[in-house]
Order: structure tokens, then C-alpha cells, then sequence
């Protein structure tokens, strides 16, 4: 298609650019004033640049997926970072020169962990019609046939769902092809100016590294209609650099943290003393469930609980991890009673997970109580096996008594209660009948009720008792309208695997409340 043709096209479908810039979709409503670029997707908890990788990204609500483009030696776009399929995949040689049967035969899931074995490299096409209307792609022309991805593009009918990264060169041959229909990125720098730089390049959006990001620059940018995307990774992927880039103005932020930067965005706008948010088994979405790791990412994404569970080993140990088998979470198997603590410390908590989290270990109760003690963050302890007496001791022994909340059933927390009356306990609540029996026996702090029979008068009843109303957000109640609905009817605290989507809700709760006198 000729350039004349596309601007005919666009101008036919009321999407040609405006003296404001490149009309991009926005797959994010209501839209976000900083966008979020999480690269080669959520390659923290999937393969970089595979489905997965990138249907996680848009889980998140990230608005844009940094992607890497490369020819197969017959021709075919493909998404991958490196020049050679080793370590990354099965198969090894050049991606240059191996077919598209070569590259697809390929296992792209397994090299990163075994839960994901079976993953394909994904074609551009098939990546294209897997973010319409859902994200916006950057593609990274690592090595690619300008025309034909152009071609592809418009094929997808992906004009405003993709902007192209690469050298001048290949970007004029992209333009040649699309015309101004598919927009164009290169990287700038200082030493390049503004003026010279933007009329030999004409793109609609710039790349510049966060250190050279300032908001005379930005300012520059946006009078020509230019979006600015910030590339905070590496030693500048932390949260004092987004703030400063953000303050700049610029557009989009490129992070490896994307999860970090929505929940932060999300923070900035919830004003204190709403309902409070748990993470199932710490930050488990993100990284290995149970382990320090978990803890310290849960931190980092603002979590006001982290819910985790303690078992004993056959010397009578404490440990964090929630199944009764070591087989899922770890390299060991059989019941975590049969085995010692000493055979515990020896396995590998992270493997299974991903290849990023390799040789994390099971922690001790004791060593996971000594981490939390200096983050101020609140404790959500389910006793899955553990005696009451050892329990208020190890909290007690930590200065963790008034940060903790004890989950287990109400035969246990009778016992809790006699052992440490001040330890809060929360019992679950499984029907509301049970609410008085449960009130009188347990003198709770909180319940847990589940999500299914959680209604406003439910839960003013159980206000009107002094007790606070926890519920656990799992498998299909994860939306934003779910959370949404629970928060007004007057929920506590919302446990969840997915912090950032919770954040996101309530966020946008304080954005549609009135203005506060």
C-alpha cells in the first residue's frame, strides 16, 4: 500500500493524526496520564516475549508490551530477544538461520520452568492478534524485512496498537511502506539535538534513556506531537528514577518492573484508612509463594498483609509452606512431616517457579519472622500446622504480637485465646448462621468470610459485633468490578493473588468518590 493510500485510509476512517500526535489506542479506561512498558512482557513470571509473558502483562493492566522482532531464514517474523534460540529455548544455532517449522518446533517454555513446558515462539502475527484491543505492542526490529512488517501491521489492523523501535534506515523503509499509518520510534539522545534530529527522522515517538530525560526535553517533544518513553531498566529501573521521569512528563515508562510502577501509580492516588489489601502466600503471582522473595516483593508493592503458612517437619520444626507435600513447591517429595529440617534446607523453593528464582529456599519461621520485623507490614498467619503455645511464643519472642492476625479453626483459636488472649484471631465463616456461635466462642477480631455469601448486611453485622470482615478474592472473583462492589458494601481487607488489579480497583473507587472538605 502505497504512503498517499494510507493517509486516503485513515483519513477515511477518522484516524489520521492529529496536531496532538499519533492517535494510539488506549487499552487502559479510564486512561493513565504515565503509561506502563513492561519489556518482553512479564518476563519475571514467564518466558520473555511468549503468550504467557504477555497475557500476564495485560493482567496487569500494563498499556504497552516491548517485544523483539527477527527473521527466520525463510523470512517469517518471529519474537525473540536473542540472535541464537540457545539457552532460551531447546534448540540452538541462529534464529537467521533456522526455518519458522525449526524455530516453532522449538520447546520456549521449559528452559524457564516446567510449568510452562510446551511454549511456543510466537510468529509476529500471531503476537499482533493476540494484543488487538487488549495492549499496544512496541516492536523491537532486532532484525527484520521492513516492507513485509509493515505489511503485517496493517494486516492485523494494528495501525494504533504498535509503534516500530529501530535504526533511521529502517524505519524510513517501514514508512515507505505504511505511509504515516504505523507509528515510528527511534532512540534519541543529548548530542543529537532536537530541531535536525526530528526533521531527518520524523518519528512520533522517541526513546531516551531515564538519565538524559529532563522536562525541557519532554517539553520540546510534546510541541512537535512526539510521545516520550522513558527507558528506566537496568540500574535505573527503581522507584526514585520513575518518579523523576514521571515528573518530567514523560509519556510511557520501559521498566522490568512493571508490576512495581502500576502498583506505586495505584498507591499515589488511595488515600489512607479504606480497605486494606492481603497477599496470598506474600507476592505469589510474581514470585515463588512462601519464600523471602515473596515477602520483600509483597513490601514493594505495598501490601498492608502478607498471608503465609507455617508447617512442622518431623523434628519439630517450623517452616513457610502452604501444601502438605513438598512435591508442587519444591525439588523434594513426600509430606514436609516426614522429612527433617535439616533435609528441607537443602531444597530448591524457586525452580519451579521460574529460572530467575533457582536455589531459593523454605524458609524457617523464624528466619521469615526476623525479615518482617523492620517492614511495619501486618502479618496474616494461617497456622496451617503448627501448635498454638509454639506460635504465640515465636510471635511473641519477635515483638510481633500486636502485627499479627491468626487464621485457623475455632477449636484452635479457643486454645489460642487461653495461651495469648491479645493475639488477634480470625476464624473462618463459612455461613452467616454460624456468625453469633463464632462471635461468642471465638471473640474474634475478624472473620474470613467467603466471597460467595458477602453482602453489605452481612458485613455491617458483623461491624455492629466489632468485628472486621476479611474475604478471600480467588480463582473467579479476581475483577475489578468483584473488589469494587465487596469495598462498598464495607469490606476490611481483600486477599488476593493479584495486588496490582486490587490497587487498580481501589484507585479508582477514590478517583469516582467526592471531593473530600
Amino acid at each position: 500500500m502505497s504512503s498517499l493510500a494510507c493517509l486516503l485510509l485513515l483519513a477515511a476512517t477518522g484516524q489520521a493524526p492529529s496536531a496532538g500526535g499519533f492517535p494510539f489506542f488506549e487499552p487502559v479506561q479510564p486512561p493513565r496520564s504515565l503509561q506502563v512498558m513492561a519489556r518482553r512482557g512479564a518476563m519475571g513470571l514467564a518466558p520473555e516475549n511468549t503468550a504467557p509473558a504477555l497475557e500476564a502483562s495485560i493482567a496487569d493492566t500494563v498499556e504497552w508490551v516491548e517485544v523483539d522482532v527477527r527473521l527466520t531464514s525463510d523470512g517469517h517474523h518471529v519474537l525473540f530477544h536473542d540472535d541464537v534460540l540457545d539457552h532460551k529455548t531447546d534448540a540452538t544455532g541462529r534464529v537467521r538461520e533456522s526455518t519458522l517449522a525449526e524455530v516453532r518446533a522449538a520447546d520456549a517454555g521449559s528452559p524457564f520452568a516446567r510449568r510452562f513446558a510446551g511454549q511456543r515462539v510466537l510468529t509476529l502475527t500471531e503476537a499482533l492478534n493476540l494484543a488487538r484491543g487488549r495492549v499496544n505492542l512496541y516492536l523491537d526490529c532486532k532484525d527484520v524485512d521492513p516492507d513485509r512488517l509493515a505489511r503485517e501491521v496493517l494486516a492485523a489492523k494494528m495501525e494504533r496498537q504498535v509503534v516500530v523501535y529501530g535504526e533511521p534506515a529502517a524505519l524510513q523503509a517501514v514508512r515507505a511502506e505504511a505511509g504515516e499509518a504505523v507509528a515510528l520510534m527511534a532512540k534519541w539522545q543529548p548530542r543529537f539535538g532536537i530541531d535536525a534530529w526530528v526533521g531527518e527522522v520524523r518519528p512520533h515517538a522517541v526513546e531516551i534513556d531515564a538519565e538524559n530525560v529532563t522536562s525541557d526535553v519532554c517539553r520540546e517533544f510534546h510541541r512537535r506531537g512526539i510521545k516520550v518513553q522513558a527507558k528506566a531498566v537496568g540500574g535505573d529501573d527503581r522507584p526514585e528514577v520513575w518518579d523523576r521521569v514521571a515528573a518530567a512528563g514523560v509519556d510511557w515508562l520501559q521498566t522490568d518492573r512493571a508490576e512495581e510502577v502500576l502498583a506505586r501509580q495505584a498507591l499515589k492516588a488511595i488515600r489512607p484508612g479504606g480497605a486494606k489489601v492481603a497477599h496470598h502466600r506474600g507476592a505469589s503471582h510474581y514470585v515463588p509463594e512462601n519464600t523471602l522473595e515473596a515477602l520483600r516483593k509483597s513490601v514493594a508493592l505495598g501490601a498492608d498483609f502478607v498471608e503465609f503458612d507455617i508447617r512442622t517437619t518431623r523434628d519439630g520444626a517450623f517452616v513457610l509452606i502452604h501444601d502438605s507435600s513438598l512435591d508442587r513447591t519444591t525439588t523434594g517429595r513426600g509430606p514436609v512431616r516426614d522429612r527433617t529440617s535439616g533435609e528441607v534446607a537443602t531444597l530448591d523453593a524457586g525452580s519451579w517457579f521460574g529460572r530467575p528464582f533457582s536455589g531459593l529456599k523454605v524458609p524457617t519461621l523464624d528466619a521469615f519472622l526476623d525479615a518482617v520485623a523492620p517492614l511495619g507490614v501486618g502479618l496474616y498467619v494461617d497456622a496451617k500446622d503448627i501448635p498454638p503455645e509454639a506460635l504465640a511464643e515465636a510471635l511473641e519472642r519477635h515483638g510481633l504480637t500486636d502485627r499479627a492476625v491468626v487464621y485457623q479453626g475455632a477449636a484452635y483459636l479457643e486454645r489460642l485465646k487461653t495461651i495469648a488472649p491479645t493475639l488477634r484471631r480470625m476464624p473462618p465463616l463459612r455461613d452467616p448462621s454460624e456468625l453469633d456461635a463464632l462471635a461468642d466462642r471465638v471473640r474474634p477480631y475478624a472473620v474470613d468470610a467467603n466471597w460467595a455469601i458477602l453482602s453489605k448486611p452481612l458485613i455491617d453485622r458483623c461491624h455492629a459485633l466489632g468485628i472486621k470482615v476479611f474475604s478471600d478474592a480467588l480463582g473467579s472473583h479476581e475483577t475489578v468490578e468483584h473488589y469494587q462492589r465487596a469495598v462498598r458494601d464495607g469490606l476490611d481487607v481483600i486477599q488476593t493473588n493479584h495486588p496490582v488489579l486490587v490497587l487498580r480497583a481501589l484507585a479508582l473507587i477514590e478517583r469516582s468518590a467526592p471531593a473530600r472538605p
